[in-house]
């Protein structure tokens, strides 16, 4: 776990993949309790971590907990409010046909399974998830089947928050993340073999107490983004 940013409001940090964002029930650690222990261990008396936004557990990147009630009320509101700008950096099986574009889709969460999926508008209990990507850059590597496959890096910036939307949104254009064998079950690719390749990079907000805006960024450690030169 790595630290970015403290006060007395807020912790901004690094959650590293494999690591759940909030109380898991277990006996693996979680960044509530990693947080709690850091904050005990620093000399805090009864610390507050405060969840207000979250990460998938096999994602890491940069996140920020509220260290009282009245910031995590604030943060929770701007998360609420689509005031929070958050980028990500993901690797995608192949080449996207333009360097940029806005998708807007329509996803059907199934919580019993822990899958979404896209859906004709109007469905039942759909929710629109809108995003917008970037091409940075793609490379050829030769896969697990011998073949040589195209590998492309982009930015992705989240309009809306839903349940596994930039992995749903780019397999439904057959444009699976690397590694990401939830949707790509017939997954035969070299990069990705350690983990999904997507990383939350950048996180700007309203700070909850000195009414300013704050930005936060960190670059990936998995060696498979290391492959693109632009990183």
């Amino acid at each position: 776990m790595k630290i970015l940013h403290e006060d007395r409001d807020i912790i901004v940090c690094e959650k590293p993949a494999g690591v759940a964002s909030q109380n898991e029930r277990g006996w693996g650690a979680d960044m509530v309790s990693l947080l709690l222990a850091y904050e005990k261990e620093k000399g805090a008396g009864n610390p507050y971590i405060g969840v207000v936004h979250r990460l998938d557990k096999v994602v890491g990147g940069v996140m920020v907990y509220a260290k009282n009630k009245t910031s995590a009320a604030v943060l929770s509101r701007q998360i609420a409010e689509h005031q929070v700008k958050k980028k990500y950096y993901a690797v995608v099986c192949g080449r996207p046909e333009k360097s940029e574009e806005t998708w807007e889709d329509y996803l059907l969460q199934d919580g019993r399974n822990n899958v979404s999926k896209v859906v004709p508008k109007g469905t039942k209990d759909s929710k629109k998830a809108i995003l917008t990507y970037r091409v940075l850059e793609s490379v050829v590597k030769e896969n697990l089947s011998g073949q040589e496959e195209w590998y492309t890096l982009v930015e992705v910036e989240l309009l809306t928050g839903r349940h596994h939307q930039i992995r749903v949104q780019f397999a439904s254009r057959n444009l699976p993340l690397a590694g990401d064998r939830k949707y790509n079950p017939n997954l035969s690719t070299v990069m990705g073999r350690k983990g999904l390749l997507l990383y939350s990079y950048y996180l700007e907000f309203n700070h909850p107490s000195e009414k300013k805006k704050v930005e936060f960024q960190s670059i990936p450690s998995q060696a498979d983004f290391q492959e693109f030169s632009c990183l």
